[in-house]
């Protein structure tokens, strides 16, 4: 099945991260934090990278999968891949405290659940997926990768190969790179106040240092802004997607009250804060409405503010060179 899949195919990538994976975990149990803490410290935080391998499958994998008419990886691998991710942190809470036996015990359980994970990929999802899945959405799935990352040293190879300086021809099917060097000139558009182009958007968005996530009135996501550095990954997959499917199992339900009561007209904003990876994050949510108040959907903002909470005192305009 797996035998003539190219490099740099997601499911080929997928296969060659499990390899890395349990490699990782068996030199894990093999190490003693009692006598060998770094070592143990530094292969736990390899195999932590997996969360570059669960986040690239809830973002690019499961939505084409949806499009395809099956959700059930989206409504039960994630939240085991929640599970894991709880794991981890119960570990590393372990190796921080000192606590080494506990933490000894707690890899067996990562262990035996990264196990049964991987087993399911292989024997159920991937075969699944590549029977389900055409070849110009892997390339798709592909060119989207590049914004999350891989566990593997090694960037993998494009998908599907580029051509030979001597067959340099590609069918414009095949040609999924976007270009960035052509001019179009286009006329700036007029806004509430004054006029942007379609490019000075669209850097104002890149620029601004906060995820913005619009899902439009009918809970399809349309459009999120490509940040240098994001609060949570995004890829090109999650455009259309719906927004039930767009969080993971624990919080969809909170995330779903909050949009009916935003269509309802009964609340118009939600305020979150909490602790993720040793940063204050900051999630908001506002609903859109148009002249006539009509429910047009909802934006999502999420912002890095731990550095903010740290601000005393001034600093002045004309300081700024200090």
């Amino acid at each position: 099945m797996y035998q003539n899949l190219p490099e740099g195919h997601p499911v080929h990538t997928y296969l060659l991260e499990a390899e890395l994976i349990e490699k990782l975990m068996d030199e894990l149990l093999a190490l003693d934090p009692h006598t060998d803490y770094q070592a143990f410290y530094n292969v736990f935080n390899h195999l932590a990278t997996v969360e570059k391998h669960f986040a690239r499958k809830e973002n690019q994998l499961f939505p084409f999968l949806e499009m395809r008419g099956w959700t059930n990886p989206s409504q039960n691998m994630w939240s085991f891949h929640d599970t894991i991710r709880d794991m981890f942190r119960l570990v590393r809470k372990n190796l921080e405290e000192k606590d080494l036996d506990a933490a000894q015990r707690n890899v067996r359980y990562i262990e035996e659940n990264l196990g049964r994970l991987l087993s399911v990929e292989a024997n159920i999802l991937f075969p699944n997926a590549l029977d389900l899945l055409t070849e110009e959405d892997w390339i798709e799935m592909r060119a989207g990768e590049e914004e999350i990352g891989w566990m593997l040293k090694e960037t993998p190879p494009a998908f599907p190969q580029k051509p030979s300086e001597e067959d340099n021809y590609v069918h414009p099917a095949m040609d999924t790179v976007r270009r960035t060097d052509v001019n179009f000139a286009p006329e700036a558009a007029h806004y509430d106040e004054g006029y942007m182009t379609v490019e000075q958007v669209n850097l104002l968005l890149k620029t601004l240092p906060i995820d913005i996530t619009f899902v439009d009135e009918h809970d399809r996501v349309i459009f999120y802004n490509r940040g240098e550095e994001r609060v949570f990954p995004r890829s090109a997959g999650i455009i259309g997607r719906e927004v039930k499917f767009c969080h993971p199992p624990k919080s969809v339900g909170t995330v779903l009250k909050i949009v009916e009561n935003f269509r309802a007209g009964t609340q118009n904003e939600a305020n979150f804060w909490f602790n993720y990876r040793g940063r204050l994050i900051y999630v908001r949510y506002f609903a859109v409405r148009d002249k006539d108040k009509n429910y047009k959907g909802v934006i999502e903002m999420s912002q890095d503010i731990t550095d903010i909470q740290q601000i005393s005192g001034e600093r002045r305009l004309l300081e700024w060179e200090k």
